[in-house]
Order: C-alpha cells, then structure tokens, then sequence
C-alpha cells in the first residue's frame, strides 16, 4: 500500500530501493538508450577518423598525381621545344645544301670555261709551235 501511495506521486524505488522520479522500465530503456547514443558516438568518431584517413590518403595522390602532370606537361614542352629545333636545324641544313649546290654550279662553269680556255691556249701553242 505505501508502495502505491509512492507510486501515485510519481516515485519509484529501484531494486537497490532508492527513490527514482522514473519508472524502473523506463530508467532501465533510458540507461540503454544512453548505452546505444555512446556506441554511435564510439562509432561515429571511429568512421571519422577513418574517412580523415582516407580523405589524407586520397590527398596525397592528388599531389602525387599533380606531380607527375606538371612532370608530363613539361616533358611534352620539351619535346615540342626539341622537335622545332630539329626543324630549325633542318632548314638551316636544306639552306647550306642550296648554297652548296650553287657554288657547286658555279664551279662547274667556272671549269669548263677553264678548260675551254686552256684549251684554247694549247691549240694556240701548237699553231705556234707548228708555224715556226
């Protein structure tokens, strides 16, 4: 009877029978509630250090990635830079050949007409020799 006199002000004794405002289902379902909020929590904190991990993990690549980018794009200016020094370098060769041929030429004529001259000296000589 002064259990329900105790119950009808809204007390309750627990089973170390000390006084509580709540029932003892509804303490109990509270404590684990409160059980069940701490392990999320606990897990919560263990999935963001996790993702804190990777995301420091998937950073890294991206800088390795950056790296190796910068790598590639200055190895194909280099090659561009290279590939028009070849064809610099081969207009430059065509040009000496042109001039080479020119004087080449220009040798060519300069000998025959030599050659048409000594020729031309040596019929005079023999004429001479023969006249005498």
């Amino acid at each position: 009877m002064a259990d329900e006199a105790v119950a009808k002000a809204g007390l309750h004794f627990d089973e170390l029978n000390k006084i509580r405002v709540l029932e003892p289902e509804i303490h109990q379902q509270t404590t684990e509630l409160k059980e069940e909020c701490k392990e999320f929590v606990e897990k919560i904190d263990g999935f963001q250090s996790i993702v804190g991990g990777f995301i420091e993990m998937v950073d890294g690549l991206a800088q390795e990635v950056e790296k190796e980018k910068m790598k590639a794009i200055g190895s194909r200016n280099l090659l561009k830079s290279i590939a028009k020094q070849r064809e610099a370098q081969q207009q430059q060769l065509q040009a000496l050949i042109a001039e080479k041929k020119t004087q080449l030429e220009r040798y060519r004529i300069q000998t025959a007409a030599l050659q048409k001259e000594e020729a031309e000296q040596n019929e005079f000589i023999e004429q001479f020799i023969l006249q005498k």
